[in-house]
């Protein structure tokens, strides 16, 4: 796999390669040892696209998972926070039937992370890129859990032969910089890839 294109909001990639530049180098070198093809598994049933085959974005994350567990980052198991969702808004008219918190303990968790550097990887949908980023990232820095963060996705070339529906570096750059920087948002370098 390669780094088709770089983006950097809020300086991300200027911080990263003051601050980290040995960390990137590993995720360039992981990035690097993925072997899209073996992931392209998937049989479309789409009626767009019967029978073709595509790229199995769960199959990639198993990949990249697996690389990066090997040069010792830690996973989305050991990078869980814990939510306890407040009931104190609820109004008078509403009486829950099971409160928030009390089956399964809610959690929010980044999927690797070294020192303090946050990394994302996203074949999913547009929206699971921009909550990575604009929000996931800054609750994970509030915490002081990370200070800087990479988001690696595909570009469209890409996303064009995984199923419909998955974002594309283009896209998120475009609206990252339509949207511009708040004063809360990190560091973070958007990484496109491609197979």
């Amino acid at each position: 796999m390669i780094i088709a294109g770089k983006y950097s909001f809020n300086h991300g990639e200027e911080k990263i390669l003051l601050k980290y530049p040995h960390l990137l180098q590993e995720i360039e070198t992981i990035i690097s040892c993925v072997e899209a093809d073996r992931c392209k598994t998937k049989t479309s049933a789409e009626k767009t696209m019967p029978g073709k085959l595509l790229y199995s974005p769960s199959k990639l994350n198993a990949v990249f998972k697996s690389i990066f567990l090997e040069k010792e980052w830690t996973d989305d198991k050991e990078n869980k926070v814990y939510c306890d969702y407040p009931t104190e808004f609820y109004t008078s008219a509403y009486t829950p039937k099971h409160p928030p918190n009390s089956r399964v303990r809610p959690y929010r968790s980044m999927d690797f992370r070294k020192e303090q550097l946050g990394v994302e990887v996203q074949f999913g949908k547009y929206a699971f890129m921009v909550y990575n980023v604009c929000a996931k990232m800054t609750i994970f820095r509030n915490l002081g859990l990370i200070d800087t963060g990479v988001e690696i996705v595909p570009i469209k070339q890409f996303a064009d032969e995984m199923s419909t529906g998955v974002s594309y570096f283009e896209q998120f750059v475009w609206d990252l910089r339509q949207r511009g920087v708040a004063d809360i948002d990190i560091p973070v370098l958007i990484l496109g890839v491609d197979a």
